[in-house]
């Protein structure tokens, strides 16, 4: 018999899964969808592990938690320590020193951006932020799912809802949960093939009103991210979005006009009011929600506050009662 059931194999379920494994409880792991794919949210991360970024607007807690992230995904997959750069266009620079004040970890660089980033064309200066990192998350979601593989842990693919199955439940479902006080934020992403450019770190242009972030990933592959609509749609891509993103992506560098357009991707991001996630506990069952844009950043926290209640009755600053 299982310890525990996690119902949900997104990043947040396989995470509370790993840190269970890790505490000694044994872990029966289900999903309706079986793998993480296309079907779920954390398929269409930017892997950014950006705290002092995120910093701008988000609240302390997740400032705090996103520091240890990149070393607890260390332990499972390649992260990549680069830093984050924040770059602004010249008529935009005004935007780069508002986000300098809203944040810590960084230092200006006004001369020699052209040796931290030799093909970034155009800023002239920027903010770098190195102590943070960057993963691939669909290999990072294989390399999670097989290293609890070989701890004797595999997703077994059923329908399941905490009243389905008997003893202490993790759902970690999203949208999907019947968590109070949950919405659903619209993403939307492009990825993009562009072996011409070789960008080393993520990039983060500000705009007033269309703010990109680029991500690398391998084989001259980028990312480009994302929107934040407040609207529980789930169609395709927009048009206004796709402009809005390329648009972007070509005022940083019109090399970017010749990229390959690989694929889009839209989802809702689960969120609560404060777009802080949560440990939220109802009798037997504990909720792993609200991960917001910060879910490779917060999962391992999330996961271990949780892990830690059940095999120590710990609760920690994300543990909250409903």
């Amino acid at each position: 018999m299982a310890d525990v059931t996690i119902i949900g194999a997104g990043v947040a379920g396989l995470w509370a899964a790993w840190a269970l494994c890790k505490a000694g409880a044994s872990v029966r792991l289900m999903d309706r969808s079986g793998a993480p794919g296309p079907h779920g949210c954390s398929w269409w991360a930017g892997g950014m592990l950006a705290p002092f970024c995120e910093g701008a607007v988000a609240e302390a807690a997740v400032v705090a938690h996103g520091q240890h992230a990149a070393a607890a995904w260390a332990e499972v997959t390649n992260v990549t320590y680069r830093g984050s750069l924040v770059v602004a266009l010249d008529r935009d620079r005004g935007e780069l020193a508002r986000f300098a004040r809203r944040t810590n970890g960084h230092e200006w660089v006004r001369d020699g951006l052209a040796e931290l980033e030799p093909d970034l064309p155009g800023p002239s200066q920027a903010l770098f932020f190195s102590a943070e990192a960057h993963l691939d998350p669909r290999t990072a979601l294989a390399d999670l799912l097989a290293a609890l593989r070989a701890r004797g842990v595999d997703i077994q693919q059923a329908a399941a809802t905490p009243d389905d199955v008997t003893g202490p439940v993790i759902d970690a479902r999203g949208m999907a949960s019947p968590v109070r006080g949950l919405r659903g934020v619209r993403g939307e992403m492009i990825v993009l093939r562009a072996p011409d450019i070789a960008l080393t770190r993520p990039v983060r242009l500000l705009h007033p009103r269309h703010p990109l972030y680029i991500v690398p990933r391998a084989n001259g592959v980028y990312m480009l991210g994302a929107t934040q609509i407040e609207s529980a749609d789930r169609r395709g891509i927009s048009a206004r979005s796709t402009l809005e993103l390329l648009s972007a992506a070509y005022a940083l560098d019109p090399r970017f006009a010749e990229a390959e357009m690989l694929e889009t991707g839209v989802d809702l991001r689960p969120a609560f009011a404060d777009n802080v996630p949560r440990v939220v506990r109802q009798g037997r069952v504990l909720h792993l929600n609200g991960l917001f844009r910060h879910g490779y950043l917060m999962a391992p926290a999330l996961a271990k506050q949780a892990a830690d209640f059940l095999t120590k009755g710990i609760k920690g600053d994300l543990f909250h009662e409903n």
